[in-house]
């Protein structure tokens, strides 16, 4: 009876812990929090001023009193303080019923993390008053929430493409037959934005500004149609603000590196598949989930490069905080699989 009673107050979570965003899942009533994994901290106390959407508005812009970071780092904990801050406020954002006792908490993290680093996020998630931690690696949790049979006795393959880590799984009968996981994603591409213009024009640009470029003109494949933009930034050599007008021929070209590393760390992984898992790969090819799968033409160019027939899942930014929801509802699962 008091399992009974216990259940009923509490109100279990999945999450997203993502290097860029931070999405929560609530039983029974799907995804009900999607903000930027952002932190504004006071300078001097390091007391925290604003967390998520708030938090990321001051990116670049905060007087010396504040700094806004980002406690994620490659799909990892780099600033253990400041992500048990912020997983605590989401926690409580959306657990805000006093009644209620603390949560069990279901959270993916990336298939290529060490054991020091995947405690790193329990213990921070326990910190922040979790109940109960479960982990379940991103890629399984992706292929989960975009709907792979991950249970049959066929290959199932996901490419996650995320801010910090790009994961790439091939997943037979509920389990991992391969994986890999590289650092290098949404993240790189803005870096890779950023050096470009710095680069190709003189311009010092923020990473607002170079995420606002990749999202209007990022694309891995010519596109039918080449579109420009116009972008302010300050001049590296006279140090005034300066505007040019950049094209999406040139953002791809600055983003061929990354795109290469990607299709590279795909081609890996068919090259370690098991010949039968192939020959399934052959006619079902793989979904691609997370942020950078919404980069213009990246399925037709890694379709090339594989010879494999690529479909983008229908809400790709929600793949891996669905799949931790449905793990909730059957942690019978996660025991047995565990």
């Amino acid at each position: 009876m008091a399992l009974k009673i216990r259940s009923h107050f509490s109100n279990d979570i999945g999450i997203d812990l993502g290097t860029a965003n931070t999405l929560v899942y609530l039983k029974d009533r799907g995804i009900v929090l999607r903000e930027p994994s952002v932190v504004a901290l006071d300078s001097t106390t390091r007391k925290v001023r604003a967390v998520g959407s708030d938090a990321k508005r001051m990116l670049g812009r905060t007087p010396g009193s504040i700094t806004a970071i980002r406690p994620m780092k490659d799909g990892v904990i780099a600033d253990f303080d400041v992500t048990e801050a912020m997983l605590r406020y989401f926690i409580k954002k959306v657990n805000s019923n006093s009644f209620r006792v603390s949560p069990r908490v279901v959270i993916a993290i990336p298939s290529g993390i060490t054991e020091v680093e995947k405690r790193a996020v329990k213990d921070s998630a326990m910190h922040a008053g979790a109940r109960d931690v479960i982990t379940i690696p991103e890629p399984m949790a992706a292929a989960i929430g975009v709907g792979l049979p991950i249970d049959e006795p066929a290959a199932n393959m996901i490419v996650d493409i995320g801010g910090g880590t790009t994961e790439i799984a091939i997943i037979s009968l509920s389990g991992i037959v391969f994986s890999k996981s590289i650092r290098v994603a949404g993240d790189e591409v803005d870096a890779a934005i950023v050096n470009y213009m710095k680069r190709a024009y003189n311009l010092l640009i923020g990473e607002r500004t170079a995420e606002e470029l990749k999202l209007r003109l990022g694309s891995a494949y010519p596109l039918e149609e080449e579109i420009t933009m116009e972008v302010k930034g300050r001049d590296f050599v006279a140090g005034l603000p300066k505007t040019i007008h950049i094209t999406s021929q040139e953002i791809r070209e600055a983003l061929s590196d990354t795109m290469a590393a990607i299709v590279d760390a795909v081609r890996s992984a068919l090259e370690r598949c098991p010949p039968e898992l192939s020959a399934d790969l052959v006619d079902r090819g793989f979904v691609m989930a997370g942020g950078g799968a919404l980069i213009r033409g990246v399925e037709r160019l890694l379709s090339e490069k594989t010879g494999l027939p690529v479909t983008i899942a229908d809400d790709p930014l929600s793949a891996v905080a669905n799949g931790t929801g449905a793990v909730l509802n059957d942690l019978n699962w996660v025991l047995q699989h565990s």
